[in-house]
């Protein structure tokens, strides 16, 4: 499966950024303890089993630093590896790959942990076949390129990236629109008019009554928010029964993790939308070992 990463100018303004942060250019350590000429050969492997994801932010970061840095890749992001699997060779003059090691470990341990964490989910529920698994908006600031890349390289699929990108009717939403008069189907009509024609709209839904409100009143997707897998079930039968004239998604979403993820599947939804896989991910465990020449 084809991944598209995030374009490389946008990967290198990111890690400009962080090594910008981590003042690289003005590593104190390195420049005391290591001579400029000193050549060293350097290989980057994982600790534990995990999804490789961020080895276009490693390689830039050594390349920043030091444009004869020279970083080969071993695996591939979205490849498997089990714990003690090198990812990647370096090889240049040791100030630049040591200023540059905290930053590349930094984005490759986040990013692989969330490509793990995303695939640990997808796994449970590749059975069902008609259910995906999405992440959210519920990113690190400055980084959702950069984890949305890591959840498709999990196996999962993204979510609308930003606000512009898609509309998605929230509980906040639909009390502010009452305020001013507007039931939810005129606010759906409201919407229609007033966005182009390529733009889906999502209800988020908490009850049984807000579901059938929206799935009558014209939503193309309905999101039901933190109801148990019983209730989901329930809910979908029975707006299923209801001609509507279109196709309406179900999205579930609220409280989903590895052990209530399966049930949640077998309720029928067509989403399950996730955030602990950006905002609540373990690093994964990843070193750099170095042999100076």
């Amino acid at each position: 499966m084809e991944l598209y990463p995030p374009h490389a100018d946008l990967v290198d303004q990111i890690v400009k950024a962080a090594l910008d942060e981590d003042r690289a250019r003005l590593d104190i350590s390195t420049a005391a303890s290591v001579d400029p000429q000193q050549l060293g050969v350097g290989v980057i492997w994982y600790k534990e089993d995990a999804v490789v994801s961020g080895l276009q932010c490693a390689a830039s970061a050594f390349r920043q630093l030091d444009v004869e840095v020279v970083m080969t890749p071993l695996v591939h992001d979205g490849d498997f590896v089990q714990g003690g699997h090198s990812a990647a060779r370096i090889e240049g003059k040791l100030a630049g790959i040591l200023s540059a090691e905290r930053v590349a470990l930094n984005l490759l341990q986040r990013l692989s942990g969330t490509a793990t964490a995303t695939h640990h989910l997808v796994s449970l529920v590749e059975e069902f076949s008609n259910t995906t698994v999405v992440d959210t908006r519920k990113t690190t600031p400055g980084l959702r390129s950069l984890e949305r890349y890591a959840v498709r390289c999990g196996g999962g699929r993204n979510h609308r990236d930003n606000l512009q990108d898609g509309i998605l009717i929230k509980d906040n939403h639909i009390k502010a629109a009452r305020m001013r008069g507007l039931s939810l189907s005129q606010l759906i009509e409201r919407i229609k008019q007033n966005s182009p024609h390529l733009l889906k709209i999502e209800i988020e839904a908490d009850s049984k009554e807000l579901a059938e409100e929206a799935y009558i009143g014209g939503a193309d997707i309905i999101m039901l928010d933190n109801m148990a897998p019983s209730q989901m079930k329930e809910v979908i039968s029975e707006l299923k029964l209801k001609d509507v004239g279109r196709r309406v998604l179900f999205e579930a979403s609220g409280n989903i993790n590895s052990a209530t993820i399966r049930s949640v599947a077998e309720a029928g939804v067509d989403i399950v939308s996730v955030g602990a896989v950006t905002h609540s991910v373990k690093a994964t465990d990843i070193a750099l070992d170095i042999d100076i020449h």
